[in-house]
């Protein structure tokens, strides 16, 4: 406040939610500052010590008005000197803005740096994540959508690399009125602040919102500052003044002789709200009230005209100049420059200069200049832009001094209020005219679609093609939400006839990750209409069984394009369709007839030589589905290496084109492993790893990539390995969301990994926790789901349960023709199961096993068979199956199948050399249980003296 609050000066406005003048020792405020001041302690004391920052997350509630934004402003003075303090805002009409707060707030920390740093900083994904930022323009639209979670695992690991070159001054980002930031900058703050599961972050996170709806089912918005809030180190709700603390500020603004009356009805009036009690005080002043018994019972007047209906009076009061000019700040928010508000008035910039002065005045707007006085610049001018940037399509002005002439609202109730008070005619014709006024200004398809989202529909080309445009802009920052509300703007439009299936195309493809029962529906409709050429229609049907594949509808997928594939002329579009059809009826986990469409397969792809990607294709689809029916392994070998160019995936068919998919290199690569080749499969499933974190695919991708890189250790017998792998996998994915078919696959491994390693209430535990049991899901698992569920629950010692499991996984698969007993093991373990009560029965699914096995012709499957047959002959038998066991196990990869198979020989011949071996081998895999078996084996065949 000013020194003389009786002489209050015109052309300074009066500052709204600051109760002293000193602008430190906040009322009633002693327990958040101290939060704070520890806080940023904490965090400057670990810099200093050399050790692990000490940061985290702080969280301030309270009402619209109650003093967060004065309390952020507070941290911010104190913390200013040894700190890097970052901050930003959220905005009311600024929520569909993609990264508007990660731009406030990483804008000018990288502005300290040079562009060689800068790229540092950014590591090998600058080109992903530039553009997010506003530092490059989005990439051509014909480039791949970005990955919303790879940007914003990129976004986070930049701020943590920032965060380690400013140690010297660790920083703390302050985030305003959190409840109206953009759903993505939340969601990379939750990123971030995920990196350190001990909550010791490298940088302080202070985050002031208005109080959440109470209740478990939040969603969007709500639910991540609902998580931020459960993982922070202190959230603390703001309440209202006190009675004393209104009677302080009274007799500060007014003069110590304010009367108890008086003070008590400002109390009253204002409920202790501390930006209504000052704001009427304020204009206590201004009417010059003696602050005594007989002014109280004026005070609920004034109080009126501070909010709601009572300020929008109080605009109107200054003149149509002043009122129009606040409507367009409303509407252009952190655009708001003096260029473009005299364009959008209708008036010069004097007048504007004028009205905004007379605005100033009556406390309802201020200037980036008047809050950076108060509080300390935040940033260059123009850098809390929502349009910042090339990749927004930046307003030149931005770059300029007239940036720091940028308006804003005094409060955000201001803003709501103002906003509010427009007819909706007024409002929708505003935006539209924000939005050409934008498009003027040389802004980009992204900055100015905020406006044509609320503008009405009028069959205008124009707005939908810029839609559109902005859509991909959308895409390629990694922000799917925003594009997809731009396209269904932009059919609300609508298009013309001859354009509105391809916009309904572009909105299926939009949602494809993150919705894809709206897919199903936007794709169906698309095909429905006219106006798809061949090429987008191919590939819609192909993005539409992804869909539906993705929704657990894979007999949908496979009846859709198989629809399909019948009305396209022979060619390489048909072998697409066709190859994703054969895919997909595999994947089914129950299909009508299996055996016959292996057959189809084969008799397709006879005479295939791998001459183009759609031959490659359909050879590996044939190769996986002949290594799931059991058949040559050097078949299965011969078609996976014809579907490869020198060993690698053909150009086009690579893990992250999207054309194809991923799934055509990962068939391969299952091919290969099962096929006794993880050397073959580990070089595809590293690449994949390496292809995934490039292109910032760090989602489900990245997550499947693990799990393929376990399943290549478990193969080779690295229990350990495979378990560090599998649990990255669960990990990466548990991040994306829960239920995904990735988790079906990973948990299944993890806990076939487990249980070889003797750990089975580790492996309960996986298996309880993502559910992995029946109901089985509507596509395979990898490996057979049943197959090693019965196996965990023979370790459990529940043999009834497991016999009917291994029992059901056996009709399950027989019918199918599916015998490759290292990929479905249920044979072995069944045959082991009914040994003591069914010998016979027992030695006929051994038999068949070894009969399987032969076919197969893998060290790796006969081994396992021979083992198998061995458990029930007598001991001459027993014997000699084991002999050979070892033998084929030894010239296999898999060392566990072999360290298993060794410990059964040196039982039987009790011999010290063959045990100590087995041994070896045991603790080598990570066996634990079997090494300590192969132990106690040791001890009891050499007997103490």
């Amino acid at each position: 406040m000013p020194s003389d609050p009786e002489q209050p000066s015109p052309a300074t406005p009066f500052v709204p939610e600051v109760p002293d003048g000193s602008r430190g020792g906040l009322l009633e405020r002693d327990p958040e500052l101290a939060a704070a001041a520890h806080a940023v302690g904490e965090l400057v004391a670990g810099a200093a010590a050399g050790g692990p920052v000490r940061g985290g997350i702080l969280v301030y509630r309270g009402e619209a008005g109650i003093g967060k934004t004065t309390l952020l402003g507070e941290i911010r003075r104190t913390a200013g000197d040894r700190c890097t303090v970052l901050t930003a805002r959220g905005g009311e009409t600024l929520t569909s803005v993609p990264f508007h707060v990660t731009r406030q707030l990483l804008q000018p920390a990288l502005d300290r740096f040079d562009e060689e740093d800068v790229r540092l900083l950014f590591g090998d994904h600058f080109d992903l994540l530039a553009p997010a930022l506003g530092l490059a323009p989005p990439p051509p639209p014909s480039a791949a959508p970005a990955d919303p979670q790879g940007v914003r695992d990129g976004l986070a690991k930049l701020l943590g690399r920032l965060a380690d070159r400013l140690r010297d001054r660790p920083p703390v980002l302050l985030v305003d009125d959190a409840h109206w930031a953009d759903a993505e900058s939340l969601a990379w703050l939750d990123a971030f602040t995920r990196i350190r599961r001990d909550r010791r972050l490298p940088a302080l996170v202070v985050l002031a919102h208005r109080p959440l709806a109470e209740g478990p089912h939040r969603t969007g918005v709500p639910a991540v500052l609902a998580a931020l809030a459960d993982r922070a180190v202190v959230t603390l709700g703001l309440h209202a003044l006190t009675l004393g603390a209104t009677a302080a500020l009274a007799r500060e603004t007014l003069g110590g002789h304010a009367d108890e009356p008086f003070c008590r009805e400002l109390w009253t009036v204002t409920s202790g709200n501390p930006y209504e009690t000052v704001e009427l005080l304020a204009k206590a002043r201004d009417r010059m009230l003696e602050p005594v018994a007989g002014s109280a019972s004026l005070l609920r007047g004034l109080g009126a005209e501070a909010r709601g209906g009572g300020l929008v009076a109080r605009l109107e009061e200054l003149g149509v100049g002043p009122t129009r000019l606040a409507w367009t700040i409303a509407v252009l928010g952190a655009d708001s420059t003096p260029g473009l508000l005299a364009s959008l008035t209708g008036t010069g910039q004097p007048e504007v200069a004028e009205h905004t002065e007379l605005l100033r005045q009556a406390r309802i707007v201020t200037t980036r200049a008047d809050r950076e006085a108060r509080t300390g610049p935040a940033a260059k001018p123009g850098q809390d832009s929502a349009t910042t940037g090339p990749g927004a399509g930046g307003d030149p002005a931005a770059t300029t001094p007239e940036g720091s002439a940028h308006l804003e609202f005094a409060h955000p109730l201001i803003a709501s209020a103002v906003y509010g008070s427009m007819s909706p005619a007024a409002r929708t014709a505003l935006h539209g005219r924000a939005a050409w006024a934008l498009t003027a200004a040389g802004h980009g398809p992204a900055a100015i679609s905020r406006h044509l989202l609320e503008v009405h529909p009028d069959e205008d080309e124009e707005v939908v093609r810029q839609l559109r445009a902005a859509a991909v802009e959308h895409l390629a920052v990694g922000a799917p939400d925003a594009a997809r509300r731009c396209l269904e703007r932009a059919l609300a439009e609508p298009p013309a006839p001859d354009s509105y299936a391809r916009v309904l195309y572009e909105l299926g493809c939009a949602s494809l990750l993150t919705a894809p029962a709206a897919t199903v529906r936007h794709l169906s409709s698309a095909l429905d209409l006219p106006g798809l050429d061949d090429d987008l229609r191919i590939d819609a049907t192909y993005r539409l069984a992804q869909a539906l594949a993705h929704n657990n509808q894979l007999r949908e997928a496979a009846r859709v394009l198989a629809a399909e594939a019948v009305r396209t002329p022979p060619g390489t579009d048909r072998r697409r369709l066709q190859a994703a059809n054969f895919m997909y009826e595999g994947f089914q986990a129950v299909e009508e007839d299996g055996p016959g469409r292996s057959r189809r397969l084969a008799d397709l792809t006879a005479n295939f030589t791998g001459a183009d990607n759609s031959e490659r294709a359909l050879l590996t689809v044939r190769g996986f589905d002949a290594m799931m029916r059991g058949e040559p392994a050097d078949e299965v070998v011969r078609l996976c290496d014809l579907a490869l160019v020198d060993g690698i995936p053909a150009r086009g068919l690579g893990w992250t084109d999207a054309t194809w998919g991923f799934e055509i290199p990962a068939l391969t690569g299952i091919a290969y492993a099962f096929s006794d080749r993880p050397d073959r499969a580990g070089i595809l499933f590293t690449e994949a790893v390496r292809a995934f974190e490039i292109s910032g695919w760090s989602g489900a991708h990245l997550a499947f990539a693990h799990t393929l890189l376990g399943l290549v250790h478990r193969r080779r017998g690295n229990l350990p390995r495979a378990q560090h792998y599998l649990e990255e996998g669960l990990r990466l994915a548990d991040r994306v969301g829960d239920g995904l078919p990735v988790h079906w696959d990973t948990a299944c491994l993890l806990v076939d990994t487990l249980v070889a390693r003797g750990r089975t209430a580790e492996a309960r535990s996986v298996a309880d926790r993502y559910s992995f049991g029946p109901p089985w899901p509507g596509a395979i698992v990898l490996p057979d789901g049943p197959s090693v569920l019965g196996r965990l629950l023979l370790a459990e010692g529940r043999v009834e349960e497991a016999v009917a499991t291994l029992e059901a996984a056996a009709e399950a698969l027989v019918g199918r023709g599916r015998h490759h007993v290292v990929w479905a093991p249920w044979p072995l373990d069944l045959a082991r199961a009914l040994a003591p009560t069914d010998p016979d029965r027992a030695a006929g699914i051994a038999a068949g096993a070894r009969a399987h096995a032969e076919r197969i012709g893998t060290p790796t499957a006969l081994g396992e068979a021979l083992r198998c047959e061995a458990f029930l002959a007598d001991p001459p038998e027993s014997r000699r199956l084991l002999t050979e066991a070892v033998a084929h196990l030894a010239a296999s990869p898999s060392r566990y199948e072999e360290a298993r198979a060794r410990l059964d020989l040196a039982r039987l011949t009790g011999s010290p050399a063959a045990l100590a071996e087995a041994t070896a081998l045991a603790t080598a895999c990570g066996a634990s249980l079997l090494a300590a078996d192969a132990v106690t084996a040791r001890a009891s065949s050499h007997p103490p003296e």
